[in-house]
Formats: C-alpha cells, sequence, structure tokens
C-alpha cells in the first residue's frame, strides 16, 4: 500500500486535563519504535503539550486550546473569540494539516467527529483516498445510555458506519465493552478491534530522579491533570492531617489544571506534615510510579494502565461528573481484584480514607488477579498497523496466542468474580 515512507496523523481530543494527549504520545512513541521509516503527527490543544518530550520522528501541531467546564460546556482557552470561531479555526488547521500531511492512516482519539464537529471535514476529504481511518476508545466511555444519547445528539452513528474503516478499543473486551448498549449495527463490531491495555515503561532518556522521603517507602497521589482532583487531594491530606494511625510517607503530584488557588493552599498544609510532599507537575511520572510501594488515584485511563503496568497496590477514587467512565472502571477493577476503591461520595469522612492508606501497601498488586497479555495493546496496534501498511514491524507479536491468552485470561476473571 506504501511506497513512500509511510505516516500517520492522531487527532488528541484535549479539552480536560492529560488522558487524551497521554495516551495518543504512548501511541506514537511506540508506533516510530516499530517501525523504522514511519512518522506520525500529533493534532492536539493541550497547552503542555510542548512539556513533553517525543522521540524522533514524532511531531505535533498545536491547535488553539478549548477546555472542558464542569457543566459539559467548552470555551477557548486563552483566545478571546467565541467557542464557534474558535472552532472554526481548529477544523481548518485540521483539515489543511491532512490536506497536507497525507496520512496513511489517520486515528481519532474518542470522539467521532472531533470537539463540536471539528474533524468532520477532515473525515469527509479522507474518504475520498487511500487513507486508513481509525476512531480510537477508551475501554470505558461512559453510561451506556448517556452516551447513546451524547452520540445521537452529535449525530456521530452514520460516522461509525460510513468514514470510520475500523475502531480500536484500548482494552480487553472481557472486562469492558464500550460499544455494548448503543444500538449498533453488525458492520460496526465487524470492524472493532479489542487491543488490551497500553502498556507504560520508564522513559527511554528519563529525567534525573531524586527519591522522596530519603529512599524510604512512599505512596503516590495522583489526580491526573488535577483540574478535578481537589477533593482526593484534600480527602488524602486531612488523613495525615489527623494522622490518628501510622501511614507511608505520601508524595501527591497536583497535575498542571489543578486552579492555582487550591495548589497552594496544599502546598501550605503538605509544609506543615513532615510525612507528605507536593510536586505541581512532572511530565515523567513514570519512575515515581516505578518507585512508589503503592498508587492513590482517580481511576482515569492512563492512571489505569501505569498501575498494571508498574503492578502497584492501588486505591481509586474516581468522579462521577460530567461522566462516570472513572467510577465504571473502578468499579470494574475492583470486581476482579485489581484495586481497591473508595466512592467519592463518601468525602470528607477521614476515618475511611486513613483505613484505606493504611492497609493499602500491603494489598496484592494487581498481577495476583492478571497476566502480561491484558496488556498487549501496543503490540497489538502495531501488528494492525504493519498489516495496513504493508510494512514489517520490528517485533511482530504472534496473534493466535494473543488470543489464547485473552481467552484464558476471560475465564480467570469470570472466575475470580464469581
Amino acid at each position: 500500500m506504501v511506497n513512500s515512507p509511510p505516516k500517520i496523523l492522531i487527532y488528541s481530543h484535549d479539552t480536560f486535563g492529560l488522558g487524551h494527549l497521554r495516551r495518543c504520545r504512548a501511541i506514537a512513541q511506540s508506533l516510530v519504535g516499530s517501525f523504522s521509516q514511519l512518522s506520525v503527527l500529533i493534532l492536539s490543544g493541550s497547552p503542555i503539550i510542548g512539556s513533553y518530550e517525543f522521540r524522533s520522528r514524532v511531531d505535533f501541531v498545536r491547535i488553539p486550546g478549548v477546555i472542558k467546564l464542569r457543566s459539559g460546556d467548552y470555551t477557548s482557552l486563552s483566545l478571546h473569540l467565541n467557542i464557534d470561531h474558535t472552532i472554526a479555526i481548529r477544523a481548518s488547521i485540521i483539515e489543511h494539516t491532512a490536506k497536507v500531511f497525507n496520512p496513511d492512516i489517520f486515528i481519532v482519539d474518542k470522539e467521532p467527529l472531533g470537539l463540536r464537529g471539528e474533524v468532520l471535514p477532515t473525515l469527509e476529504h479522507l474518504a475520498q483516498t487511500d487513507c486508513r481511518v481509525v476512531l480510537g476508545l477508551r475501554d470505558v466511555m461512559d453510561d451506556p445510555q448517556v452516551l447513546r444519547q451524547e452520540w445521537t445528539r452529535k449525530n456521530a452513528f452514520p460516522a461509525l458506519e460510513e468514514l470510520y474503516d475500523e475502531l480500536w478499543v484500548y482494552g480487553p473486551e472481557f472486562i469492558n465493552n464500550p460499544l455494548d448498549g448503543l444500538g449498533l449495527s453488525q458492520s460496526v463490531y465487524d470492524k472493532t478491534l479489542f487491543t488490551g491495555y497500553l502498556r507504560r515503561s520508564i522513559p527511554r532518556a528519563p529525567q534525573p530522579y531524586q527519591p522522596p522521603f530519603d529512599g524510604a517507602p512512599y505512596i503516590l497521589v495522583t489526580p491526573g491533570g488535577g483540574g478535578d482532583g481537589i477533593e482526593l487531594v484534600d480527602w488524602v491530606i486531612r488523613a495525615y492531617e489527623a494522622q490518628t494511625r501510622p501511614l507511608f510517607p505520601a508524595l501527591i503530584v497536583l497535575g498542571p489544571f489543578m486552579p492555582m488557588a487550591e495548589a497552594e493552599a496544599f502546598a501550605e498544609r503538605a509544609s506543615q506534615l513532615r510525612d507528605v510532599e507536593v510536586m505541581r507537575f512532572t511530565p515523567q511520572i513514570e519512575p515515581l510510579m516505578d518507585g512508589a510501594t503503592a498508587i492513590v488515584g482517580m481511576g482515569g485511563y492512563n492512571t489505569f494502565c501505569e498501575v498494571l503496568s508498574f503492578d502497584k497496590p492501588a486505591l481509586l477514587v474516581p468522579r462521577i461528573i460530567p461522566r462516570r467512565e472513572q467510577a465504571i472502571r473502578a468499579e470494574q477493577a475492583e470486581r476482579y481484584g485489581l484495586v481497591r476503591m473508595l466512592p467519592i461520595n463518601s468525602y470528607p469522612q477521614v476515618d475511611l480514607m486513613i483505613d484505606a492508606l493504611a492497609h493499602l501497601p500491603f494489598a496484592a498488586p494487581p498481577s495476583k488477579a492478571h497476566s502480561s497479555s491484558v496488556l498487549g495493546g501496543l503490540d497489538v496496534i502495531s501488528n494492525r498497523v504493519s498489516e495496513v501498511l504493508g510494512a514489517p514491524a520490528r517485533a511482530t507479536p504472534d496473534t493466535a496466542q494473543s488470543e489464547d491468552n485473552c481467552l484464558s485470561e476471560a475465564l480467570m476473571f469470570r472466575r475470580a468474580s464469581e
């Protein structure tokens, strides 16, 4: 299919937090490692995309930023323009980039038509080319009824039928199928590939790492981007302020989108505690996760992949607004023995958090409830890209063996949950 060096364009749906950017970046980094001639270009509105390092042959185009408010509405991040004007600029940049870059594969993250339909003109253009168009979905999107209403309102279902060649679900089907309950046709299911979760690893060129607490065991607390993690961080700090029983020290990475006033208040409270340290943000959180004894997070997709990848006991405190995605993932993960969960509606009952933090470091790691095949997503994606491009990857996974592993894993999870 490809005579010139192959090219992949990725649209990262960035309006709130770090999840979309980090997932797209992980896929891009893995793919250029698998294909020696491949170039990957990421379209992103994230204001901090420049903080991340990218491997050779991965680059990005920064489009004007948009943020999602807790009400579900959108607003421009920096420009003094109304949202419609901002979307028009973004859509123009996306379409023009696709026409000039001329990708062999276009991967759209999560939103079938992009933010407020901004990707639709690009999809319609690429439908007239040889480009393979892929919709990439999280393992969990939202409550099926809510998602069905949302995609109906956005007129997304025709695009699944007519404009997308494939759907990739970045998780194993036996844990959750985000397409169930949407009323999709069999033709959409037929072009759906469940990849498994995306394994994370220490960066190839890690920044200098200074272990916190003079090398003593610690718990890492991460609310992801931090924009919706105020209750989680406050709950954890309250537990250490109460100090009714011994707890492992806690390193809290607040995230770049936590409001400044709250971040400063948390830093001041932590400075009064000998066993709590606060960091604002690091683009390389992997070494901190690898060094931690256990992890406390909200249950976003990337944090969950990192919990599995670094095999750490984890406590998840998922948000339920504006989506139940994190709660559904955390509930399923707890059901299968992968993590422990505290519902956010129990906040701020300090005794509950203290008890959870005290037991967490001694809990079984996720590997006690799953095998490595659940983390095979990047290999499966590489194998599929190899088939599309007609170009062999450096390491092609044994697909039949992967399927056998997934079937075995499904049986193991079902027995564990019974």
